[in-house]
């Protein structure tokens, strides 16, 4: 028999005009999770800048039961019109949360190992033994994540292998989908 029960979460919705933070507003969704499936992963998405990303990283997230950490400020309304599309109506299972910056996802996952995907490393994903708690962090698709956090964190950085060079770089959501089921597998998600 699965358990089934409410969990409260709390996250902030911050929407943005092309340069400031126009609204800052505290919202708390009652979300019916089945507690036997919830992930032990987390993805962050710093200061993600095009919605369908974000929206089609919010479908994978729900599919797999794992949390998903938006930090800083987006790039557009978390209330947009593609975000939302993106995402169909898998919002509701969702878990969302919202940091103002990173030392606060850090201050929120006190036993997670953090890991920084970036082009700017030699270390593969498939090199790495990932963890129950892991959070994967992923830059801006335009710019990644910024240097003096890689060069903070440089023995935790991962990328994905590329043979043509002459492509600088996947899909923001790509990119997540690979790292996220990669790190299932490793820990012995059972695909259902």
């Amino acid at each position: 028999m699965k358990l089934r029960g409410f969990k409260m979460h709390r996250f902030y919705l911050v929407s943005r005009s092309l340069f400031q933070v126009s609204s800052l507003k505290l919202i708390t969704w009652n979300i019916n999770l089945d507690l036997e499936l919830i992930s032990m992963l987390h993805i962050a998405l710093l200061e993600p800048e095009i919605p369908p990303n974000t929206g089609n990283i919010a479908r994978l997230c729900a599919a797999t039961f794992t949390d998903l950490h938006i930090v800083g400020v987006t790039g557009f309304r978390m209330d947009d019109r593609t975000l939302k599309r993106a995402g169909l109506d898998y919002w509701d299972h969702v878990n969302l949360r919202r940091h103002i910056d990173l030392e606060r996802l850090y201050d929120s996952l006190p036993n997670s190992r953090f890991l920084y995907i970036t082009t700017k490393t030699d270390r593969y994903y498939t090199d790495w033994q990932f963890a129950s708690n892991d959070c994967l962090i992923f830059g801006r698709e335009t710019r990644g994540l910024p240097e003096e956090v890689l060069a903070s964190n440089s023995d935790h950085c991962l990328t994905i292998p590329m043979p043509n060079k002459k492509v600088r770089s996947l899909n923001l959501a790509t990119s997540v989908a690979i790292l996220l089921y990669e790190a299932l597998r490793q820990l012995g998600a059972p695909p259902k």
